[in-house]
């Protein structure tokens, strides 16, 4: 039996719960797993895998802001996220130098690699997106990707190779040397799995992502969910908050559910809305999800190149939350197409599994 290190990055939920089928198939190949993670990663993880061990292992101060301007504070938070990325390195050398591990696997956590120990390196921003008149940064920041790749011994891209299949677009597009002699494409990756349920449920509303623009996505949508027709689901997932209400006969609103009560919901709805956060967008494809409505949130330059980019093929509807109206959008939403056919996360791990981890670990 082997032991696997594995550490997600703690800016919202996506991260954790796109390595769930990962942690699922170490642990149904008889592999000892800790988790090293920090906020709601570890909790998801706790939550999910209780006979897993775990690790407080805090990451980078996220930079996103209440207001639309996300670059400026990211740019200010540089001195912090290098300082942050200095104690990550010296915390993870304490951590591998008390347990023996076979293999490191950081979902984008650039520090968490080892000169020693086969490390597995999971992203799908091969490519960052820049607004236009930042595209010179843009270009330089490709060869800082391909720095960090090196570093690694595998670099696995949740998403299709390019081409029109590809969830990413150029975002999962490798550009420099370092990265094409280490990508591998493992398709979607997705704590997701289809179900034989009736499609009973009209709109499934995910309210996610990192604060404090959880809580303003929060804010604008529940007033306008009670004026929707049918029934409506509204899922604010925050670990830390319990409990379900009723704010109307047909609407319900849930604080945190668990992957398999969220799973069900999303099998079970119509319409789903939610932000257009990359994991988001591989469990719609992988539940052959084909009406919803995306909102990007405000200054993430990758949510709104991918709702631009899903517009641009005809696949789902976007709307910036600042302009949003529910009943409208919805009603548009579903006249896309949804995503092509692609293969799904259960046949993606396997591959995953058999062509990469397993020659570190058998």
């Amino acid at each position: 039996m082997s032991h696997v290190l594995i550490s997600p990055l703690n800016w919202g939920l996506g991260h954790a719960t796109r390595d769930i089928p990962i942690i699922r198939a170490l642990i149904e190949h008889g592999h000892e797993v800790t988790v090293a993670a920090f906020g709601n990663a570890l909790l998801v993880a706790k939550q999910e895998f209780p006979s897993a061990h775990f690790i407080e292992f805090p990451d980078y101060p996220a930079p996103y802001s209440s207001s639309r301007f996300f670059l400026p504070k990211l740019v200010a938070s540089f001195p912090s996220l290098l300082r942050s990325l200095a104690d990550e390195r010296r915390m993870l050398d304490r951590i591998l130098s008390r347990t023996k591990y076979e293999l490191v696997i950081s979902d984008n956590r650039p520090g968490v690699y080892s000169a020693k120990i086969p490390s597995v390196f999971i992203t799908h921003q091969l490519h960052f997106h820049f607004p236009l008149y930042l595209y010179p940064v843009e270009l330089l920041a490709l060869p800082v990707n391909g720095y960090l790749h090196e570093k690694f011994d595998r670099v696995v891209v949740p998403d299709n190779p390019p081409g029109p299949a590809s969830l990413a677009g150029k975002l999962s597009r490798p550009a420099v040397d370092a990265t094409r002699q280490r990508v591998f494409f493992a398709g979607i990756l997705a704590s997701t799995r289809k179900m034989s349920v009736p499609q009973d449920l009209d709109q499934l509303i995910l309210i996610s992502g990192p604060e404090p623009q959880r809580t303003r996505l929060e804010e604008i949508l529940l007033p306008q969910v009670t004026s929707l027709p049918g029934s409506t689901v509204v899922l604010l997932g925050s670990p830390g908050r319990e409990g379900t209400r009723q704010i109307t006969p047909n609407c319900m609103v849930i604080g945190y559910a668990s992957t398999a009560e969220k799973v069900e919901l999303m099998n079970r709805a119509k319409c789903i809305v939610c932000r257009s956060g990359y994991t988001s967008m591989m469990e719609l494809a992988d539940l052959d999800k084909r009406y919803a409505c995306f909102i990007p949130t405000p200054g993430q330059t990758e949510q709104e190149y991918l709702s631009w980019y899903y517009e641009q093929n005809g696949w789902f509807h976007s709307r910036n939350q600042y302009q949003l109206d529910l009943p409208r959008d919805l009603a548009t939403a579903r006249t896309y197409a949804g995503f092509p056919p692609m293969p799904k996360t259960e046949e993606n791990v396997k591959r995953l599994y058999r062509e990469v981890l397993a020659g570190y670990l058998e």
